[in-house]
C-alpha cells in the first residue's frame, strides 16, 4: 500500500493503493491475458524487474491478484476483475482528453506486444504468416519487429526467427500508434503512404482485418 490520504473517502482509500506508479498498468496486463511474470514485463518494457516483482508482491497483500497453481501465475481476484471497468474508463477517458503523444511514448516493444494479443485468427491465412514490421524512423535495433501468427497463437520476435516472410508492413513508429489507437484509419494511412504493405496483393488487402483495434479506439473524440 501506498502512503496514507488519512481520509475515510473510499476513492482515497482505494488510491493508497492504486495511484502508485505502473499499479494500474500491471492491472491492465493481467486483464489483457498476461498471467506469468515475464508476460506482465514484456507490457511493461520500461518497468525494473524488482520493481514489477513488488508491486505484484504488494497486489496479492491487498487481495487483487493471486497466485494460480504452482505459483508462477499471477491471476485477477473478484476483487480485481471488478476494476475492469475502471481501467476500461481510463483507456476512454484518455484517449479522448489527453491525445497529444511526445516522442518518448511511442514504444515498438509495447505496441507489437499489444497487436500481438489482438489478432483475429479466423481472419488469417491457414498455417504460419509471418508479418515483417519495419519502423525507418527508430535506432537501428528496434528498427525491425516480426509477428508470427500460427493457429490459436503469436509471437513477437525482435530478431529474425528464421521463417520465411508473408508480408512486410513498413511506416513511421507514430503513424502505427495512431492506427492502433483508432487516430488514423488503415485505409488513410495506406492512401497517402504513411504507411505501406509489401506481399501478394490478397495478403496486402487482408493485412488490416487481420487485427482487432482496442476497445477504446472506437470512443468519440470531442469536436
Amino acid at each position: 500500500m501506498g502512503a496514507s490520504y488519512y481520509q475515510f473517502c473510499p476513492v482515497a482509500k482505494a488510491m493508497e493503493l492504486l495511484d502508485e506508479r505502473w499499479t494500474l498498468l500491471i492491472v491492465r496486463e493481467l486483464m489483457s491475458g498476461s498471467e506469468r511474470f515475464n508476460e506482465v514485463r514484456r507490457g511493461v518494457p520500461r518497468m525494473s524487474p524488482t520493481l514489477l516483482s513488488k508491486r505484484l508482491g504488494q497486489l496479492v497483500r491487498a487481495g487483487i491478484v493471486t497466485k494460480g497453481a504452482g505459483g508462477d501465475r499471477y491471476v485477477l481476484t473478484p476483487a480485481g476483475e471488478e476494476l475492469r471497468p475502471v481501467v476500461e474508463a481510463l483507456a476512454v477517458w484518455g484517449i479522448r482528453w489527453i491525445g497529444e503523444l511526445g516522442d518518448h511514448d511511442l514504444d515498438p516493444k509495447l505496441l507489437l506486444w499489444d497487436m500481438r494479443r489482438n489478432i483475429d485468427h479466423a481472419a488469417v491465412p491457414d498455417g504460419r504468416t509471418v508479418v515483417l514490421f519495419g519502423f525507418p524512423d527508430v535506432p537501428v535495433r528496434e528498427r525491425h519487429w516480426w509477428l508470427v501468427l500460427e493457429p490459436g497463437g503469436a509471437d513477437v520476435c525482435d530478431v529474425d526467427p528464421g521463417f520465411e516472410v508473408s508480408v512486410t508492413v513498413t511506416g513511421d513508429l507514430r503513424a502505427m500508434v495512431r492506427i492502433w489507437r483508432g487516430d488514423l484509419r488503415w485505409e488513410h494511412a495506406l492512401r497517402s503512404g504513411e504507411v505501406t504493405v509489401r506481399g501478394p496483393e490478397p495478403l496486402r488487402r487482408a493485412v488490416p482485418g487481420w487485427f482487432v483495434l482496442p476497445p477504446f479506439a472506437s470512443a468519440p473524440r470531442p469536436a
